[in-house]
């Protein structure tokens, strides 16, 4: 099992050092000049591009530029945003817990959704219960996660008023509040971005593990725990689908960077304070050092997600341990 866990970690490595790589090259390759961002080039003197990129290190070669990188992200260096003027590090202290907080509640939320319709479709396959759960899924993967969060904050936020429309906390009352009012508060604005990003994600779980439901549900073990008389609902959840959840548990580090790339722009929609409404706003403003870090952090999480999922497989299912 620690062989099997050094190669996952090694390769998780060599994926983050490829991100690093890649990322730095095609920021770096991007048009325009990333300190005059917003302004009008053309009234800016050259002495004064020249003294800033001077500051930055831009007017180094790229090759020394990204050696000086690599030297400064090993020890936790990840450089000055040129649009906050604060320390990147700082930048992402604050917007990542909120991201990993919303990410998590949907990953949370979505494999629940996914699982449940999964198991319902598979038991029902072929009737109109199925027919209809696999619609709904087909339709909601099939649905941008912006629109969906367009629809849903105009529906629940803007017409029916049940739900807060922006923002992860009201900020007139949230100070007044006790702990348990102040962790509600942050619920309640949590509802729609989480909402939105666990049915997309929610629809492709229920996807893929209505299939591997199905496959299991016809495995000789299963035919033979229905001969030894056992319930079908004991049959059904306790030997099917914990054969099943192999593909959902790899399934569920896949889902991490759909969750990430997907709350750069729900976020934004939803003006939730976190990672993908920073990258969202450095793009625009070309600010090379907060893509870069973003792209970095997103591919360290992803890495990790792929890494848990690896070691989620080998636990659930001895097979994988011993290969």
């Amino acid at each position: 099992m620690l062989t099997y866990v050094a190669r996952r970690l090694a390769l998780a490595l060599t994926t983050t050092a490829a991100v690093v790589t890649i990322t730095f090259a095609l920021v770096r390759a991007a048009p325009g000049e990333p300190l005059l961002a917003g302004a009008d080039e053309r009234f800016v003197p050259p002495e004064t591009t020249a003294r800033l990129r001077e500051r930055f290190g831009l007017d180094r070669p790229v090759a020394v530029q990204f050696v000086r990188y690599v030297a400064n992200l090993a020890h936790g260096d990840l450089g000055e945003s040129f649009a906050r003027h604060r320390p990147v590090a700082a930048v992402l202290r604050d917007a990542l817990p909120n991201t990993l907080l919303l990410g998590l509640v949907a990953l949370l939320v979505s494999f629940a959704l996914g699982l449940g319709i999964g198991v319902v479709q598979a038991v029902r396959a072929g009737t109109w219960t199925d027919a209809a759960l696999g619609g709904a899924a087909l339709a909601f993967y099939s649905v941008p996660a912006f629109w969906l969060g367009l629809m849903l904050l105009l529906v629940f936020g803007e017409w029916l008023h049940w739900l807060p429309a922006t923002g992860m906390i009201d900020p007139t009352v949230h100070g007044s509040l006790s702990a348990a009012g102040r962790a509600l508060d942050v619920a309640r604005h949590m509802i729609l971005p989480a909402l939105t990003l666990a049915l997309v994600n929610g629809a492709a779980v229920a996807r893929f593990h209505r299939a591997a439901m199905i496959e299991a549900l016809g495995a000789d073990f299963v035919r033979a725990a229905r001969a030894r008389g056992l319930g079908e609902g004991r049959v059904v959840l306790r030997h099917a689908l914990r054969s099943a959840l192999a593909p959902a548990i790899t399934l569920a580090g896949l889902s991490v960077p759909a969750l990430l790339t997907g709350s750069v722009l729900v976020e934004s929609v939803f003006g939730w304070p976190g990672m993908g409404r920073v990258a969202y706003e450095a793009i625009f403003s070309r600010d090379y050092n907060v893509i870069a870090a973003v792209a970095v952090v997103s591919g360290v999480l992803v890495a990790l997600g792929n890494l848990a999922a690896d070691i989620g497989v080998a636990a659930a299912d001895p097979r994988v341990r011993r290969r």
